[in-house]
């Protein structure tokens, strides 16, 4: 069933293969002895390749949900053979300082035999991540309409709107908005490719960016160049007010001109009859913070 799911997610056996480090015709064989026990085909074999056949697709989440359940068989087994154990959370970096880092503070606090381990990645590889097991909690921010897998449970932690942040000493900063010409005008703080914030600077500059642009793996390290003069930056204002950056009077947000999708920033961990307690506490807690945020 892994190797099953790992098709369907990576689209071919060779790069399942690649992704699991598994040879093409273990693969096969391995979904081979899976089709003679339950049925079905579950692969569509031709000379030119392998594809997952509509009953594989058609299975495909009730066998997320048992990929599930074995993750969470073996987890609960790790916390009876040892008195601590580590939450795993993959997040986006929006909401680290603001949200993230007094959640952790809190929750270790109240947990002293739990570990939070903190990985910044990619969205995709975060719902990747928890799909698989490798990772228990996911921060990470969407659009409206932005899809995400079912297999996954959605909290909403905070709502925001995109807007510009630069130095309190920059002259955007005493405009009551701030515009894309505006923008256009300066060298310019983006986020690389495959974060939110870099959908929407496409949209806005529609294929007319600043001359001089700088990219940023993430809002964090966004702030730092904002802050050290390199330019103006958007990012999502809940990740900007209350920032110690913020706070310090180094940065400030101004709203854009433009009309801009809200955005909304959203905690997800796989789908458990019972969720594990460690997980439920920290959760628990992070949803408290976000709402009095």
């Amino acid at each position: 069933m892994e190797y099953l799911t790992a098709v369907i997610r990576h689209g071919s056996l060779r790069r399942a293969g690649e992704h699991l480090h598994v040879s093409q015709s273990a693969l096969s064989e391995a979904i081979s002895t899976l089709e003679r026990e339950l049925g079905v085909p579950l692969l569509e074999r031709h000379r030119s390749g392998a594809r997952v056949s509509r009953e594989g697709r058609d299975l495909l989440p009730l066998m997320t949900e048992i990929l599930a359940g074995v993750t969470q068989l073996k987890a609960a087994a790790r916390d009876h053979a040892r008195t601590s154990r580590a939450i795993r959370v993959g997040t986006v970096n929006a909401g680290t300082s603001v949200l993230l880092v007094p959640t952790v503070r809190e929750f270790g606090a109240g947990h002293p035999n739990t570990s939070v381990d903190v990985a910044t990645m990619f969205q995709p590889e975060i719902e990747e991540g928890l799909l698989e097991g490798r990772l228990d909690v996911g921060l990470v921010n969407v659009f409206p309409g932005d899809d995400l897998p079912a297999a996954l449970h959605r909290t909403t932690l905070l709502h925001g709107t995109p807007a510009v942040c630069c130095r309190t000493d920059d002259p955007l900063a005493a405009k009551a908005r701030i515009s894309v010409d505006d923008l256009r005008a300066r060298a310019f703080v983006g986020m690389r490719p495959g974060y939110l914030m870099h959908r929407l600077a496409q949209r806005l500059f529609d294929g007319d960016p600043p001359p001089e642009t700088y990219s940023a793996d993430g809002a964090e390290m966004g702030k730092s160049l904002v802050a050290s003069g390199t330019g103006p930056a958007i990012l999502p204002d809940y990740s900007i007010a209350g920032d110690p950056l913020e706070q310090a009077g180094l940065i400030t947000l101004r709203p854009l001109a433009e009309e801009v999708p809200p955005v909304t920033m959203v905690l997800l961990r796989r789908r458990f009859d019972r969720v594990p307690p460690a997980i439920l506490d920290f959760e628990e807690t992070i949803v408290r913070l976000a709402r009095s945020t």
